[in-house]
């Protein structure tokens, strides 16, 4: 089992940034392929970055290339999530997940309960 409990979500004006932490409890963090899902109002969940279980391969939506950095510290255990460049679009629930299928993360075997970030233009 493990617990995920999702922090840093906040208000922020247009082209600021905010840094996401996903702390991880229980067993076997660094096993876990970890990434974030965003959902905004009225429209469904979608990917936005993912790392793999040792860290060293990364995906990142085309929405937030070059804008977004998903990282993780195995000796926490935490996974981050830099936002910087931030626009209104990007409002929305920032959910961590944790996946044992690798970083395409098919199936969240973990999910967090959510952090909001709000962008005023």
């Amino acid at each position: 089992q493990v617990q995920l409990v999702d922090t840093g979500g906040g208000l922020v004006q247009a082209g600021g940034s905010l840094r996401l932490s996903c702390a991880a409890q229980g067993r076997s963090f660094s096993t876990f392929a970890m990434g974030w899902f965003r959902q905004a109002p009225g429209k469904e969940r979608e990917f936005v970055a993912s790392i793999s279980s040792g860290g060293g391969r990364t995906r990142y939506a085309d929405s937030v290339k070059g804008r977004f950095t998903i990282s993780r510290d195995n000796a926490k255990p935490t996974v981050y999530l830099q936002m910087n460049s931030l626009i209104p679009e990007d409002t929305a629930v920032y959910y961590c997940v944790a996946d044992l299928a690798g970083t395409s993360l098919p199936t969240p075997d973990y999910w967090g309960q959510g952090t909001q970030v709000t962008v005023s233009s």
